[in-house]
């Protein structure tokens, strides 16, 4: 399958159809076919890519660097301190700069307004690596991880557990409504995402054939499920939530009791991280109850959590070399 995407940016999902993820899935997968066997070519070569983060990384940042070296690409990372942000230059200003001296241009921050606007105003093609509304590379890994262990996704059953309203699952269920998948989110009735994603979501799974719930209900939601997700309770800038969100999310922690609540001897367990599993961070020190998903579930076969954080990289290389060649 052919699909020409050079020239386009990345901001969500939303703007690309089925056959186009597919697309950047099954490239992601050759991709790391090519490189296991020694037979990448450096199809970026002399290309030049800025990575702007406004918030910090290691997955997205490492994968980016990553992807761009194998492809013969620089990168030239700014981060908050190195670029204003729309603060002293204001971004339409800092996108026209950039667009005449890079290829392409990484964002990661805040603000879809942002990402949105780099794209609008740079002239190049524009990958959103995460803002506090999408995150649709992230997402790209996580169905190529899925096809890499069932070997389909039409019809995958994936529930996602915990804050349902975060950026992760909102382009999940972009994602899924976009390929014919089966998708819920459970979560709090206060964390629902927003109706409107919702609506779009169902206009998508229309046309799709895909199946979307929203509940509040465990047993309900996960039954029969072939994959559960779950991120942690509250993102970066949310510090000041934690306690509120630990009271919320408790009941939603993922469980080895969980898991056996889908009746699915083969479930698969996905988590975008960080994770706070085990404790051994500050964060989760200070709050042990913080933990979304507990140690056994997160280090048991089901878990595919670092399959899906290598499958960051292959996916973000389709996307570049899509987007750039």
């Amino acid at each position: 399958m052919t699909v020409k995407l050079k020239g386009r940016s990345l901001l969500t999902l939303k703007d690309y159809s089925k056959k186009e993820i597919l697309f950047l899935i099954d490239s992601a997968i050759e991709l790391k076919e090519h490189k296991a066997h020694g037979t990448l070519t450096k199809k970026l070569q002399d290309k030049n890519i800025a990575l702007l983060f406004e918030k910090s990384s290691t997955r997205t940042r490492c994968a980016f660097v990553t992807a761009a070296v194998n492809e013969g690409a620089h990168t030239e990372f700014l981060g908050k301190n190195d670029i204003q942000f729309g603060n002293k230059e204001s971004v339409e200003d800092t996108a026209r700069v950039l667009g005449r001296m890079f290829d392409g241009i990484e964002f990661r921050g805040f603000k879809q307004e942002t990402v949105d606007l780099l794209a609008e105003y740079s002239g190049v093609p524009v990958w959103n690596g995460l803002t506090d509304l999408y995150h649709p590379t992230q997402i790209l890994a996580d169905f190529m991880t899925v096809k890499e262990e069932l070997g389909f996704l039409e019809d995958v059953k994936i529930a996602f557990v915990g804050d349902g309203r975060n950026n992760v699952a909102n382009s999940l269920m972009i994602g899924a409504a976009k390929l014919g998948m089966d998708f819920r989110i459970i979560s709090p009735k206060l964390l629902y995402p927003r109706q409107n994603l919702v609506d779009e979501c169902k206009a998508y799974a229309k046309e799709s054939g895909a199946r979307i719930k929203i509940t509040d209900s465990i047993p309900d939601g996960v039954k029969d499920c072939d994959v559960i997700y779950t991120d942690i309770w509250a993102s970066m800038g949310e510090e000041d939530k934690i306690p509120e969100r630990i009271s919320m999310l408790k009941p939603y922690k993922i469980t080895q009791e969980m898991l056996k609540k889908t009746g699915n001897d083969d479930i698969i367990f996905l988590h975008c991280l960080p994770s706070f599993h085990n404790l051994k961070t500050e964060m989760a020190q200070k709050f042990p109850d913080i933990c979304e998903v507990e140690d056994e579930v997160f280090e048991s076969n089901s878990s595919k959590v670092f399959d899906q954080a290598e499958n960051r990289l292959w996916t973000i290389e389709a996307v570049m070399v899509a987007t750039l060649t």
